[in-house]
C-alpha cells in the first residue's frame, strides 16, 4: 500500500514537473532576446499579454498531433477581441447557409439589407464586388483580406448575436458573446436589433427572408474595465476606466480552437465542427491566406493595404515584399489598444508549421478613444519578434516524420 501511494506520488511530480516544463517553453525563448522582450517580460501585467503556441507533429500517417504551450493565459482576464470575432461569424455564416437548406441559398446569393429601426442603413450593393452586389462570399473575401468592419456587421446582421452564443455554446465555447457591430458605436439596445434581409434567386425572386430580429437573451456583465480615461463621443475626456462589461467577448483559447477546428477539420471531434461543404473549407482555406495585393476582386490600394496588412506574426506587418516560402491563414484585430493575431504559419520549404495566437495590450498612457496606441512602437514589434522568435525554434526542433502539406496546398489554391 505504502509502495502504491510512493509510486503514485512519483508519478505526479513527473506529471507536474513536466507540465511546468511545458508552461515555462515561451517565457524561457522569450527571455533568450532581452533586448526584444526584456521589457515586456518585465511587466507583462501591464501588457496584459496572453500566448499560446500549439506545436503540431506529425506520425508516419502525416496525422497531426498537438501540444499545448501557454504564457500567463487567464479567461478572467478580459480583452477587447477586436477584429478576431469576425472569424467565427464568418464560419457561422456558412455554416446558417448549410444548415438553411433552402433551394438557391449559397454564399454567392444576392441579398439585400433593409432599415428597420433608427440608426439601421439599408444595403443594396457592394462597390468591392465584381459585378456590386451584396452576398455572404464577398464579405468573408473582404473581413480576411483587409478586416473591413461593415463587412463583418453585414455577417453579424445575418447570424445574430442569439446564434452566434447559441451556436458556439452547442460546440463547447459557452462564454462567447459577440454582442456589438464594429466602429458604428451603437447603444446597447441597438446592438440587440438586426435588421431584416431578403436573398434573391437569378430571376430577381426573393428566395428567403429573414426577418428583422431583437434578441431577448440575457446577457452577462463581466465587471470588465481598462484604462485610467476614455474619450466619450463628444471628444471630451472622461477621467477612470472604460467599461467593457457590455462589449465582445471571446476567449484566446476560443479563437485558438475555432481556427484549428476548420484547418484541422478530420482531427476535431464531430461535435465542435462547423458544418462546412468541402468547397466551404477550401474558400476559406484560400481566402485566410490570401494578402490583399494578391486579389483581383475585391481590389485593394497597394499603397493603403501593403501585403502583410493583416499579417502581424513574423513579419510586425512591415510594408515590404512578404516572405514568398511563408503562408500564414490568420485573422488579425487591433482596437483600443489591444493588438490580437490567430494564425497558423506553414513554411512548405522548411517543413515548418505551428501555430500561435496572442493578444497585447499597448497603450502606454491609458487613455483609450483617442486613437493614439503603442502599436507601431511595441506590438508589431512584438509579434514579428515573436513569431520569428517561434520559427526559428521549429527550425531547430527535431521531428520523427516531416510534413507533407500536399493536401492542404491543393485545398488552399
Amino acid at each position: 500500500m505504502k509502495r502504491s501511494v510512493l509510486l503514485l506520488s512519483l508519478t505526479l511530480f513527473v506529471l507536474n514537473s513536466q507540465a511546468q516544463v511545458g508552461n515555462n517553453l515561451l517565457q524561457e525563448l522569450m527571455q533568450q532576446k532581452p533586448a526584444q522582450f526584456g521589457t515586456i517580460l518585465a511587466h507583462p501585467n501591464d501588457y496584459h499579454l496572453q500566448i499560446i503556441y500549439t506545436q503540431i507533429n506529425r506520425d508516419k500517417n502525416n496525422l497531426p498531433h498537438f501540444k499545448e504551450y501557454t504564457y500567463r493565459l487567464n479567461p478572467k482576464e478580459y480583452f477587447y477581441p477586436a477584429s478576431t470575432v469576425k472569424m467565427p461569424l464568418a464560419f457561422l455564416a456558412l455554416e446558417k447557409i448549410n444548415n438553411l437548406k433552402v433551394k438557391g441559398l449559397t454564399k454567392s446569393t444576392l441579398m439585400t439589407y433593409d432599415s428597420v429601426t433608427a440608426r439601421q442603413e439599408p444595403i443594396y450593393n457592394n462597390p468591392y464586388a465584381i459585378d456590386g452586389t451584396q452576398n455572404i462570399e464577398q464579405a468573408i473575401k473582404e473581413i480576411f483580406l483587409v478586416s473591413d468592419n461593415n463587412a463583418a456587421n453585414r455577417l453579424f446582421e445575418f447570424v445574430t448575436p442569439h446564434t452566434v452564443h447559441e451556436k458556439l455554446a452547442a460546440k463547447g465555447y459557452q462564454d462567447v458573446y459577440i454582442r456589438n457591430r464594429l466602429e458604428l458605436g451603437r447603444t446597447a439596445v441597438e446592438n440587440r436589433n438586426t435588421q431584416a434581409i431578403d436573398f434573391y434567386n437569378d430571376q430577381g425572386k426573393i428566395i428567403y427572408h429573414q426577418p428583422a430580429q431583437l434578441n431577448k437573451d440575457s446577457l452577462p456583465n463581466y465587471h470588465a474595465y481598462i484604462g485610467n480615461a476614455y474619450l466619450n463621443n463628444q471628444d471630451s475626456l472622461i477621467k477612470g476606466p472604460l467599461n467593457f462589461s457590455e462589449k465582445n467577448r471571446i476567449y484566446l483559447s476560443d479563437l485558438t480552437h475555432i481556427l484549428k477546428s476548420v484547418l484541422f477539420f478530420d482531427q476535431t471531434p464531430k461535435k465542435q465542427q462547423f458544418n462546412l461543404t468541402k468547397e466551404d473549407r477550401n474558400f476559406l482555406l484560400h481566402w485566410m491566406h490570401t494578402l490583399p495585393t494578391e486579389s483581383q476582386y475585391p481590389t485593394y490600394d497597394t499603397a493603403n493595404y501593403w501585403p502583410a496588412y493583416c499579417k502581424f506574426l513574423y513579419t510586425g506587418s512591415a510594408k515590404g515584399p512578404f516572405p514568398s516560402n511563408i503562408k500564414i491563414f490568420n485573422k488579425v484585430g487591433d482596437a483600443y489598444g489591444f493588438l490580437l493575431d490567430i494564425a497558423y504559419v506553414m513554411d512548405p520549404e522548411k517543413k515548418i508549421e505551428f501555430m500561435l495566437s496572442a493578444v497585447i495590450y499597448c497603450n502606454s498612457d491609458g487613455i483609450l478613444n483617442d486613437s493614439k496606441y503603442d502599436y507601431d512602437t511595441v506590438g508589431y514589434p512584438f509579434y514579428k519578434n515573436f513569431g520569428q522568435l517561434i520559427y526559428d525554434y521549429e527550425l531547430k526542433r527535431k521531428k520523427e516524420f516531416l510534413p507533407n502539406f500536399d493536401a492542404l496546398l491543393n485545398a488552399a489554391k
